[in-house]
């Protein structure tokens, strides 16, 4: 999904080369967006389905957007659907993310020592049935204000939301780690050791201060929070 400026076409277009890579078999690639300029022809792109979502003046979109991933009729779409956030760097096979038991999946939101016992997901990446919650959309659409208060923002939303209903269940912890907590080497050895891929890793997740173009130029856009230079991005994000 691609809205706004901050993620140009070539996003996208990485995404879809990692996923061709890393999946065996045939599958579709759909970009939900609000701008298809510049592309690739192998994926299809569709309009962000509406939401009516005002924002106030400089309130910080949280990405309620997605939420329009469980339309109930998404464009005539059927099947078993992975979503991938754009700003991450697919490193491993992603056959286990669509064998994996569950009905519905995300990443366990990583742990830290005042949020060990919290059931928030972080949907960087999530798996679902096409049409089969379009609850958790209708209840958004009907309360907007409501949700917006009491959830930070949607990933809360959404984990609360398939929580209640039975269904919230999370990929191994290995498989999806993020890179500013696993990804960097600890202090002080940061300094001389590169960032790195942890072991079982299939997607690095990049939250936060950092997005894969500025790891590998070594930026991390927080002071006193150096990286050298993460080199084994070229590896793997490239179209």
């Amino acid at each position: 999904m691609k809205w706004g400026t901050k993620y140009g076409p070539e996003y996208v277009n990485r995404l879809y080369a990692m996923a061709r890579r890393h999946l065996s078999g045939d599958f579709g690639f759909v970009c939900l967006t609000d701008d298809p300029e510049g592309i690739r022809s192998e994926v299809q792109c569709f309009p962000i389905p509406p939401l009516d979502l005002a924002l106030a003046p400089g309130q910080v979109d949280r990405a309620w957007k997605k939420l329009t991933t469980f339309e109930e009729n998404l464009y005539g779409l059927r099947g078993q659907a992975l979503f991938i956030d754009l700003d991450v760097v697919i490193v491993g096979s992603l056959d286990a993310f669509f064998e994996y038991p569950g009905e519905f999946l995300i990443i366990h939101d990583y742990a830290r020592p005042w949020r060990r016992r919290r059931i928030t997901g972080n949907s960087s990446v999530y798996r679902f049935e096409i049409g089969a919650h379009p609850d958790v959309l209708a209840h958004f659409r009907e309360n907007m204000d409501a949700v917006q208060a009491r959830y930070r923002n949607e990933q809360t939303y959404l984990s609360a939301f398939m929580h209640r209903k039975g269904t919230l269940a999370y990929w191994p912890a290995e498989w999806c780690p993020s890179f500013k907590y696993h990804g960097i080497p600890a202090w002080p050895t940061n300094y001389w050791r590169e960032p790195f891929v942890p072991e079982g890793a299939r997607i690095m997740v990049f939250h936060g201060e950092c997005n894969p173009p500025d790891a590998l130029a070594g930026r991390r856009n927080r002071r006193f929070r150096f990286i050298r230079p993460a080199r084994w991005i070229t590896q793997f994000w490239n179209a």
